[in-house]
């Protein structure tokens, strides 16, 4: 029997959040903006484009990308977004794409489905797995301190050529 896992507590509130949703939010002078990029994984194909970002308010911080899976991989229009910790994606300014070295469409059908805003600790932990990422051992106030969740390296990133 696996080990129950609680939601984000309550008393964070709603600490993940949609861009598009936080007026007075908006994308760091000096990054791009990809929404609306394609989204490609280990074997260059592209299985979604990004959605939407989702931003940890306490932290100020693109947590997730939401991804909406391409009509291609014929999935229930229920099932067709996947929320991608920021840090396990590189960056393709120059071609408009994001690419995911960990993924490829076909895991991606495999992928835990994002219902809109309905994230917990669960369903992160089950993203991680996925990922084949290790699970955080530090306290829940830890939990974004790790790689998969480093902006930095998003931004930083660049697919090498």
């Amino acid at each position: 029997m696996e080990p129950t896992t609680d939601p984000i507590p309550s008393g964070q509130g709603l600490h993940l959040r949609r861009l598009r949703d936080l007026t007075s939010f908006e994308v760091a002078d000096g990054n791009p903006d990809v929404r609306g990029w394609a989204v490609r994984g280990a074997d260059g194909r592209q299985f979604g484009q990004v959605h939407e970002l989702i931003v940890d308010i306490d932290a100020l911080k693109v947590r997730y990308l939401d991804v909406e899976l391409d009509d291609s991989l014929r999935i229930n229009p229920h099932d067709r977004h996947i929320l991608l910790p920021i840090g396990v994606a590189a960056l393709d300014e120059d071609g408009d794409n994001v690419f995911v070295p960990s993924l490829t469409a076909e895991r991606a059908l495999d992928y835990p489905p994002y219902v809109e805003i309905q994230i917990t600790r669960q369903y992160e932990e089950a993203m991680l797995r996925a990922l084949n990422l290790p699970l955080p051992a530090a306290a829940p106030a830890d939990f974004y301190n790790q790689p998969g969740y480093d902006d930095q390296l998003f931004y930083q990133r660049r697919r090498l050529q």
